[in-house]
């Protein structure tokens, strides 16, 4: 028996099923895009620790508090941070002062995250 005021053939039949299906879509792409989020600032933190680490390891290197060779000694230190150096550049400012950029892949096809450390002897 139809309900009051509606025929057996009305046209709206199964469009909540099209909202729920819909809804479920928009919600899946959200958290999609969150992960995608999470998985830049993962890479961003990566590259940002790898920098300093890296830097700070040239600039003890290049003011005799280690041994070896400055940007040598700094590839070991970015590759044990999961980063790749791009950039090693160790000046005579304050007994050896290093600048370092790094980027760190991301897994997805966008450009790698950059980051940028510049370390030496304390003023």
């Amino acid at each position: 028996m139809p309900a009051a005021g509606r025929e057996v053939g009305d046209t709206d039949r199964g469009a909540v099923t099209v909202l729920v299906v819909g809804l479920c879509g928009v919600v899946l792409a959200l958290i999609g895009a969150l992960l995608l989020l999470g998985q830049a600032a993962a890479a961003q933190a990566r590259a940002t620790t790898g920098a300093d680490l890296t830097a700070l390891a040239a600039a003890d290197t290049a003011r005799g508090l280690r041994d070896g060779e400055p940007c040598r000694v700094a590839g070991a230190i970015a590759v044990a941070n999961r980063v790749r150096m791009e950039v090693c550049r160790i000046t005579a400012e304050r007994g050896g002062t290093a600048q370092i950029v790094v980027t760190a892949p991301m897994p997805y096809p966008w450009p790698a995250a950059t980051g940028r450390a510049r370390a030496g002897a304390p003023p």
